[in-house]
């Protein structure tokens, strides 16, 4: 799963590399434990024409009563996100974004000890996402996604079954809708990432807090060496 992610420092190379037509974000300010409910940058596109936003982390489907279903719809599973009831609308509608972060934060189940997950090379990390339009009893509209998530890769099961979906440059378009793809090829696109890309470190028990958030909480503690951990 992915509850908890580390924001970039800096959204402007990440701006080339996406391609980004149109940057709705203005002021950027970098975080080191971003939680559900928190917003995050994402991509979406338009006729071909790429946006970064802001949008509220936990999906708030378009027909919910209440705001309060999105405190557990953070994550939506690869093997039931064009089925389940709280996904399926954005599923079927298109409305598929890219989030960016450049590390995740997951807890191993033996000691919850919390790792921080990042690439290799660490470089920026882009999930699978879905989004959708939520109206207030204003009418005000506030636009929210969840991360899409997968089966763990061999590296990542000792921390967690489960691990969010990372796409690379090569299907940022059709994800976003601006090539063709069939529904097969976009559930095709739902795998793990490969192992030997990825890397994760011990970091302070302290990131467990919301309240924290400084970049010390990204920084290596504890065991040197843990099971598992791969090359960068």
């Amino acid at each position: 799963m992915c509850g908890r992610a580390k924001l970039p420092d800096d959204v402007s190379e990440i701006k080339l590399d996406l391609k980004i037509d149109w940057d709705e974000i203005g002021y950027y300010a970098p975080r080191w434990n971003a939680a559900p409910t928190s917003n995050l940058p994402v991509v979406v596109s338009a006729n071909g024409k790429r946006t970064l936003t802001l949008m509220r982390w936990s999906l708030i489907p378009s027909w919910a009563d209440d705001i309060k279903i999105g405190y557990s719809t953070f994550n939506a599973r690869a093997e039931a996100v064009d089925t389940r009831p709280t996904f399926r609308a954005a599923w079927k509608a298109g409305r598929r974004c890219l989030v960016v972060a450049d590390g995740y934060y997951e807890w191993r189940k033996v000691d919850k000890q919390p790792f921080a997950v990042a690439l290799g090379n660490r470089g920026p990390m882009i999930f699978a996402g879905l989004w959708d339009v939520w109206r207030d009893s204003d009418g005000q509209p506030l636009r929210s996604f969840t991360i899409i998530t997968t089966q763990s890769n061999a590296l990542l099961r000792p921390l967690h079954e489960r691990m969010p979906v990372l796409l690379g440059a090569d299907r940022w378009a059709a994800w976003l809708g601006e090539t063709a793809a069939t529904e097969a090829d976009l559930k095709a696109m739902l795998t793990p990432y490969p192992s030997e890309a990825m890397t994760f470190w011990p970091v302070d028990r302290r990131i467990g807090n919301v309240r924290n958030d400084s970049p010390d909480l990204f920084a290596p503690r504890g065991e040197a060496n843990p099971a598992g951990t791969a090359s960068g």
